[in-house]
């Protein structure tokens, strides 16, 4: 098989142009609203700390991750063809399982942060150092790599002697898999097993990361004091919320009870809706990058 055909949206003829200018718009809020937050948490002096050092990478590791996924998407409501080679397949499923499984790394690793900041508020400088946070991100990202790689050549070592139309707007996994001929049986375990390592394990490290800052939130004496460290909190929270339920019911769900049009539309939760609101989230709750915003604003526009 020398290609495959990405079905995406023409199902949908009639809201071909709709979705467009939705999906477009989406896109460039992501690529707006994330460079901005880099751009400010570079800038300003007053967010030279391991939250805003975090938060910078995570917002480029969102940009990387829209352009692997969007613009294909775009393309070929565009077009209405969706053809893809087999190498840009198996190139787009490593990009996707790459940069989705480092976000999830990314993610415990700022709930570690967040922990030791507001339960072990002495200490911090000392534990989160410059030379730490840079040795985390390093990890998030050369962690998932080798893994990512491997798993893909499994994968697309298979023989696919059927279909080759994929029920979907990108070469994710679940779809992918699905379109294999013979026994996959190892490959759905070695699936799961990725899963439980990339998704599951950090989801249960930040809960219990939480689990302790929530219950030293609550033994503060002053309710202005639980009020700010709420605050700093709830912007991650709801963000790993949001990227968490959608990718964990994807990857984790058995493959014969996945419906195809609810996997398409989890899909999207996780490769648009999520990183177009993240930013939202972290600006508007966020009252140290909401100040340097309008100092950025002042200057441009005296």
């Amino acid at each position: 098989m020398m290609e495959f055909v990405l079905v995406g949206f023409s199902d949908s003829p009639h809201l071909q142009w709709i979705l467009f200018g939705i999906f477009l718009l989406m896109y460039l809020t992501i690529l707006l609203c994330n460079s901005l937050i880099i751009v400010i948490t570079r800038t300003d002096a007053t967010l030279q700390t391991p939250m805003y050092f975090f938060l910078s990478h995570f917002s480029f590791l969102e940009i990387c991750y829209v352009n692997v996924t969007v613009p294909r998407m775009l393309t070929d409501l565009c077009s209405q063809k969706g053809n893809i080679s087999f190498f840009a397949c198996a190139t787009q499923m490593c990009f996707v399982l790459m940069l989705g499984g480092t976000e999830c790394l990314l993610l415990t690793v700022m709930a570690y942060d967040r922990y030791v900041a507001i339960c072990n508020p002495l200490n911090y400088a000392l534990v989160m150092s410059h030379k730490v946070c840079v040795q985390l991100v390093a990890a998030s990202w050369g962690s998932v790599i080798p893994v990512v790689i491997g798993q893909t050549c499994q994968i697309f070592s298979l023989p696919f002697c059927g279909s080759h139309r994929i029920n979907h707007f990108l070469c994710d996994l679940p779809p992918v898999l699905k379109l294999a001929c013979g026994d996959t049986f190892v490959n759905e375990i070695a699936v799961y097993l990725v899963a439980m390592v990339f998704v599951t394990i950090p989801f249960l490290l930040i809960i219990v990361s939480y689990g302790k800052i929530i219950s030293n939130i609550l033994r503060l004496s002053s309710a202005k004091g639980r009020t700010k460290a709420f605050s700093t909190c709830s912007s991650h929270l709801i963000v790993v919320v949001l990227f968490y339920g959608t990718a964990s019911i994807t990857y984790l769900q058995p493959k014969p009870n996945q419906s195809e049009a609810i996997g398409k539309l989890l899909s999207l939760f996780y490769t648009i809706l999520t990183p177009t609101v993240n930013p939202i989230i972290y600006t508007l709750r966020n009252k140290d990058i909401m100040v340097a915003l309008r100092k950025i604003l002042t200057k441009l526009l005296p």
